[in-house]
């Protein structure tokens, strides 16, 4: 087995919190507000219960030391965390202390803050109350560079879940798709994801047939049968990173037609991956690979973006979608994965997880794009 990545440091979760701090200072806002969720495992390395509904609250600002505004019954668990050396808690006690009065002088009286886009609307609210005159913005939408960029520790990680994942996909061409139903091969991915170092399966889409032409199609019921085209779409977490990759495959030899559709995507696919380049708008991924399936006839049945950011969760910012201006930057990682849906027939989708590069882009899947026949 593979030797485990070294954990991130107090001092890496520190930098990352300067940094998001000054990034917010630069766009003009008061500070951030990061509730439990991806960002404050991104920044401070805990994540709190998962059924907690009291109110957890990372503050940052330019003015001040981080403060992480926490349940006292859960600051045990948060004086653990990683990142805790770097964070000054201030705990709060159900029944004597007002959550939102704890955490109201930690922020300026008018200010406007970018708060993470799970924050409970409760909490939210809760906090606006205490200052009436504090305003509010999406941390997307008014900081959607703050987990775009990866450093090389991120990057080795993101690419060891990228190879877990195709390690997966090879072995998953040896079992028997016909006669079986899309769940036992879903179950056969996810066995082979845990095989292969991940510690969480968010999703293994089993598309056969005319399933496949729902590109979120949930494993079912249905028996894989001699013929048919199949989405496999498989990723979840490994060492705190995320892979995510789709292949198509055929259960026997596919016809010119079906063929045809696969050379299609790859094509396109290709395309969109020459194009992840520094400097290149976000939207130019998704056209250069909608170009290629537009101009074969077929631009009506790509339903879907093109890609989507990828780290901490499987599906982050930046996303390859016409109209995402935002230009692309060495560390940032996505996916690229163009499709065609053929309602009540089959689909085709092939995704890779690209990085850039100062040299241009990089694949962290590397198994082969061919239509693979299976049995």
């Amino acid at each position: 087995m593979p030797t485990p990545p070294a954990p991130f440091t107090a001092d890496d979760y520190r930098a990352r919190m300067a940094r998001a701090a000054e990034s917010a200072a630069e766009a003009g806002l008061a500070g951030i507000l990061i509730a439990p969720g991806p960002d404050l495992v991104h920044l401070t390395g805990y994540q709190p219960p998962a059924a907690t509904e009291r109110l957890t609250l990372l503050v940052l600002t330019a003015d001040r030391d981080p403060v992480l505004v926490v349940p006292a019954l859960e600051a045990p668990d948060a004086e653990r965390a990683p990142g805790a050396p770097a964070t000054t808690l201030r705990p709060w006690t159900d029944g004597k202390d007002d959550p939102y009065a704890v955490t109201a002088p930690l922020l300026t009286a008018s200010g406007r803050f970018a708060v993470s886009d799970n924050t409970w609307a409760l909490h939210l609210l809760g906090v606006q109350q205490a200052l009436p005159s504090t305003t509010y913005a999406a941390l997307t939408e008014a900081l959607p560079m703050l987990r775009a960029v990866k450093d090389s520790h991120e990057l080795e990680r993101l690419a060891a879940a990228g190879a877990a994942a195709d390690a997966a996909y090879e072995e998953i061409l040896k079992v028997p798709f016909a006669g079986r139903r899309e769940t036992e091969v879903a179950a056969d991915l996810a066995a082979l994801l845990r095989r292969f170092g991940h510690s969480q399966v968010d999703f293994t889409v089993v598309g056969s047939g005319p399933n496949g032409a729902n590109p979120h199609h949930e494993a079912g019921d249905r028996t894989i049968e001699h013929g048919d085209m199949v989405v496999l779409d498989f990723g979840g977490l490994k060492d705190g990173y995320g892979s995510d990759t789709t292949r198509t495959v055929h259960v026997g030899e596919p016809t010119p037609a079906e063929q045809h559709i696969h050379d299609v995507v790859r094509e396109a696919q290709q395309a969109g991956f020459e194009a992840a380049r520094a400097g290149v708008p976000c939207e130019e991924v998704d056209r250069a690979a909608r170009t290629v399936i537009t101009d074969a006839g077929y631009g009506d049945l790509f339903i879907h973006r093109t890609g989507h950011g990828i780290g901490v969760t499987t599906h982050e910012p930046p996303y390859m979608i016409e109209g995402e201006t935002l230009p692309l930057v060495p560390g940032m990682c996505f996916s690229v994965e163009p499709g065609i849906y053929l309602p009540g027939r089959f689909g085709v989708r092939i995704e890779d997880i690209v990085t850039v590069t100062a040299e241009g882009p990089r694949r962290l899947n590397n198994t082969p794009h061919d239509l693979a026949v299976v049995t």
